[in-house]
């Protein structure tokens, strides 16, 4: 029997994960899994000693306000590691704490999967020698990921992202029900899956669908919630609207690929959604706020051109994105208006997001993250 140990600090990640423990088991059945990771990693039969959603916090200046939680899960899963000792380590994204325990596994001569890239292309690019140090095995889902590494000696596969597949199963599936309020216009906000997100980006999105309603009362909107947490956070900002406001928001809990499917177009919260609105093929906009020292830190030590990642992936402004100051009502409904309607920027739009799809779907007959822990971990 193997033992592989996984940290999944996030939600994402949990989700990212838990494909490739799907893979994992198919290639072979005699692992047992533990660590830290959410419900989507518990259904794959994982133990989890540290809930992924404890995790998710963004931001250097909000995780410094939590330091005494992560130190103290910090220290747990290290001496996890020595009291387990598994066949392998497998880290998934979340690179602040990911890579301080890969350097704790790879000192203890336990070796190290990773699993989502840490985006040091944009920042910290100083972490790509010891990364190739401490780790044994790089599975990155952006094909432009392989040449950040080469020459390094770290093998680095492109795997595909995870979620082209599981997206195309969801296309291919019938259309559910869902309660759009009344108006033929469906617009689908998409504030985000963390606490701090809902707090500080919802806000502009329910007064940016305010202007676009004000534009053409047939515009519909529908929230879909990550949990149920998530869902009471939003109703609590719903609550706070006018009356007439509220009759045109809906929100439903866990039905985010249904809600970007099935609308016109979206504001999508900058992150992992953006690539996921893209492969729904749902036009969008992309938005995001932080704590103002968060922002002013992070223009500080990222380098690269745009924040949502469909346009990074796509090398150009596809996507409008309004940002920090930038995300303003008026300025966010003038970028949607003419992606809800049939024109240009919208075909423009929609071709670029075809574009960008097929560059994500993988090397074809290459292997799957999930056979490649397989193999990694030995006979």
């Amino acid at each position: 029997m193997k033992r592989l140990m996984i940290v999944a600090g996030e939600v994402s990640g949990d989700q990212h994960a838990a494909r490739l423990v799907r893979d994992l088991r198919a290639a072979r059945a005699d692992v047992e899994l533990f660590g830290i990771g959410g419900d989507a990693l518990r259904r794959e039969g994982v133990r989890t000693v540290v809930d992924a959603r404890e995790m998710a916090v963004v931001g250097f200046f909000e995780v410094l306000l939590r330091y005494s939680f992560f130190r103290r899960v910090f220290n747990q899963m290290t001496a996890l590691l020595s009291q387990e000792r598994p066949d392998a380590l497998l880290l998934v994204d979340y690179p602040g704490f990911n890579l301080r325990l890969a350097a704790k596994a790879h000192a203890m001569g336990i070796p190290v999967l990773y699993y989502v890239s840490p985006q040091v292309w944009a920042w910290h690019k100083s972490r790509i020698p010891k990364m190739a140090k401490i780790l044994d095995l790089l599975m990155v889902i952006f094909p432009f990921e392989v040449d950040v590494f080469r020459g390094t000696g770290l093998k680095t596969v492109f795997v595909g992202h995870p979620l082209v597949e599981s997206v195309l199963r969801t296309l291919a599936a019938p259309t559910p029900e869902l309660p759009w309020p009344p108006g033929a216009m469906r617009v689908a906000i998409l504030p985000g899956s963390r606490r701090q997100e809902i707090q500080r980006i919802l806000p502009v999105m329910l007064d940016a669908a305010r202007e676009l309603r004000r534009r053409d009362p047939e515009t519909s909107f529908l929230i879909p919630a990550a949990s149920e947490e998530i869902e009471a956070l939003i109703q609590a900002q719903v609550a706070l609207r006018p009356a007439e406001e509220r009759a045109t928001l809906g929100v439903v809990t866990g039905r985010m690929r249904e809600v970007a499917r099935q609308a016109r177009a979206a504001m999508v919260c900058s992150g992992t959604a953006t690539v996921e609105t893209a492969l729904l093929k749902c036009p969008m906009i992309v938005v995001y706020r932080t704590m103002a020292l968060t922002y002013w830190f992070g223009r500080l030590v990222i380098r690269v051109k745009w924040l949502g990642m469909v346009n990074l992936i796509a090398n150009r402004s596809l996507c409008p994105e309004f940002i920090q100051g930038a995300a303003r009502p008026v300025a966010m409904a003038d970028a949607l208006e003419p992606l809800i309607a049939d024109t240009p920027a919208r075909q423009a739009q929609l071709d670029g997001l075809d574009e960008m799809a097929k560059a994500l779907e993988g090397p074809g007959p290459g292997k799957r993250a999930g056979q490649l822990v397989a193999e990694a971990l030995g006979a």
